[in-house]
């Protein structure tokens, strides 16, 4: 028998998880997730994200990215995971990332009856010759299908040949009040999908390869946190029941139309296979699991404090046509 020669631990500098130990270790990685949800997803920052979104509507500006030294990313810097899966990760990410157009639309146009503000920030504004000046979110969220790209082609040394998932576009039913109750709930699921991804691999990773995904996840976050809690401030009467309705109701629709987009369900099936999720260790699903239970774990903290009162004091009476 051949013993297995373990690196010493190391807490390199610009390690945003922790000790890194080649080869990661099941256990090793759990901490290193445990880790970056600390850093990255507190209450506090939930709060602060939340409490940015009045600001951003009355003058909307993108993040400025922390900087990165994009031309030393290697292969080397990814442990735990092959090379090949890592590479087929991303490109499942660009896939879905690419339509941001689509995706923008379709929920400019859920929210605009209702919420105009939201509706802009989101998807920004369209003119009489349906010229779309494009909202923050939109911006923020165009920038990662490039970075993304760019790893990919840094790790692999080619250029990936995407295929765009096509972005279902706005299909009212009807009852203007739950279509967009159920595209909102659509809409933080993905960013939570997001950020848990972009987290996990993290975990995985160290230096500029690292900081590039930490880039990705704090877009993803912002973008979560604002909107998961102005839906509970749409949504007032939202909980448990209404959420679980919602999602028997797209099982029933799914089941009805097996090749409906837009549900949950749908969403989940097609992220399994764009992740290349048949080529996951039994602990790289485990750890995948774990990073979704921790980061959820905080966002029912911060869903506490968001009460009536508090939101009102940020965005308002609620609209009279609501």
């Amino acid at each position: 028998m051949t013993a297995t020669l373990l690196s010493p631990l190391t807490a390199l500098a610009d390690d945003l998880a922790g000790p890194w130990q080649p080869p990661l270790s099941f256990r090793l990685a759990n901490q290193r997730i445990a880790t970056l949800t600390r850093r990255y997803v507190t209450v506090a920052h939930l709060c602060d994200r939340l409490a940015d979104l009045p600001h951003q509507f009355q003058d909307p500006q993108p993040r400025r990215w922390n900087p990165v030294n994009w031309a030393a990313i290697s292969p080397d810097q990814i442990s735990g995971i092959g090379l090949d899966t890592f590479c087929a990760i991303l490109l499942g990410t660009i896939n879905t990332e690419a339509p941001i157009r689509g995706y923008s639309q379709a929920s400019r146009q859920y929210l605009e009856h209702f919420y105009p503000q939201m509706a802009q920030f989101v998807g920004g504004t369209v003119d009489a010759a349906g010229v779309i000046k494009p909202g923050l979110w939109e911006r923020e969220e165009k920038r990662h299908t490039p970075i993304l790209t760019m790893l990919y082609h840094r790790l692999s040394g080619e250029r990936p040949h995407p295929v765009p998932h096509r972005a279902r576009p706005y299909t009212p039913s009807g009852a203007a009040r739950a279509d967009l109750y159920r595209h909102g709930l659509h809409r933080i699921a993905t960013e939570y999908g997001a950020a848990c991804l972009y987290l996990w691999m993290m975990a995985y990773t160290t230096g500029p390869l690292q900081a590039a995904l930490g880039e990705l996840l704090i877009d993803e976050i912002n973008h979560m946190t604002k909107f998961w809690g102005f839906g509970r401030w749409a949504y007032p009467d939202t909980g448990l029941g209404m959420i679980a309705g919602t999602l028997a109701h797209a099982m029933v629709k799914k089941w009805q139309q097996p090749q409906l987009q837009g549900s949950l369900i749908h969403t989940l099936r097609r992220m399994t296979a764009e992740l290349a999720w048949g080529q996951w260790s039994h602990n790289h699903r485990l750890t995948f699991l774990y990073t979704f239970d921790q980061v959820m774990r905080v966002l029912w903290q911060w869903d506490r404090s968001l009460t009536q009162p508090y939101l009102k004091e940020l965005f308002g009476p609620h609209p009279n046509h609501v």
